[in-house]
C-alpha cells in the first residue's frame, strides 16, 4: 500500500510476509509453547515479532503523517493529535506517533493505557458523535416487519469524508467497491 499517495492502511500485504517466514524457517508455533522452544527458536520468533512490529508502526507513522499534513491543510488551527483505541496502550507506537505530533507543532493526546482497550467503547462513541451531530435514521417503528433491510458498514469515520485526502494516484486494486449487505440482499431477490 506504500504507492498508494492515501491515508488508507492495511496490514494484509505484511501479515502475509510474516506467514510466509514463519513457514520458510519450519517454526512450528501451534504444537509448542514457547517456554518448551529452544533458545533458537524462541530468539527466531522474538525476531519476527519485532520485525513485523517496526514495520507495521513504520507504515502508520507513514499514513498518520499524511493525514496531519491533510488536516493541518483543511484546518490550520489544529492543535491536538488523538490517538485512542487498542494501539494507543503500546507504549511503542505511542512514542512513534508522538514524534510525528511533536514535528507538525501538535500535542499528542491519548486516554490512559487502561482505558486504551475496549473497542465496544469506541464504537458506541462513536454512535454518540454521529447522533449529536445529527446524522441518524429514526429508529423503525415497533410493529416493523422482521424482515426489515438495513445497511451495515465495517468502517464509519467521524469526520467528513474529502476526497482529496483519499487519494492523489489509485490503481484499480484499490478501486474495489464494497455493496451494501442491503443492495447485495436486494439484487440476489430478484
Amino acid at each position: 500500500m506504500r504507492q498508494h499517495k492515501d491515508c488508507n492502511f492495511s496490514y494484509a500485504g505484511l501479515k502475509t510476509q510474516v506467514r510466509l517466514a514463519i513457514e520458510s524457517r519450519n517454526l512450528c508455533t501451534d504444537d509448542i509453547p514457547i517456554s518448551s522452544a529452544t533458545e533458537e527458536d524462541r530468539q527466531l520468533r522474538a525476531n519476527i515479532a519485532a520485525s513485523f512490529q517496526r514495520i507495521a508502526v513504520l507504515h502508520l507513522e507513514d499514513r498518520c503523517q499524511r493525514a496531519v499534513e491533510w488536516a493541518l491543510k483543511m484546518e490550520p488551527s489544529i492543535k491536538h493529535f488523538v490517538v485512542s483505541g487498542g494501539v494507543a496502550s503500546n507504549q511503542y507506537v505511542r512514542a512513534h506517533l508522538n514524534h510525528i505530533a511533536e514535528k507538525n507543532g501538535l500535542q499528542l493526546v491519548s486516554p490512559p493505557p487502561s482505558l486504551c482497550t475496549d473497542n465496544g467503547v469506541m464504537i458506541a462513541w462513536t454512535g454518540i458523535e454521529h447522533f449529536l451531530a445529527g446524522r441518524f435514521e429514526d429508529p423503525p417503528p415497533a410493529d416493523e416487519p422482521d424482515d426489515m433491510q438495513y445497511e451495515l458498514r465495517p468502517r464509519w469515520p467521524l469526520g467528513e469524508e474529502y476526497s482529496e485526502g483519499r487519494s492523489v494516484s489509485r490503481s484499480l486494486r484499490t478501486a474495489r467497491i464494497h455493496p451494501s449487505l442491503t443492495s447485495m440482499t436486494k439484487s440476489s431477490r430478484n
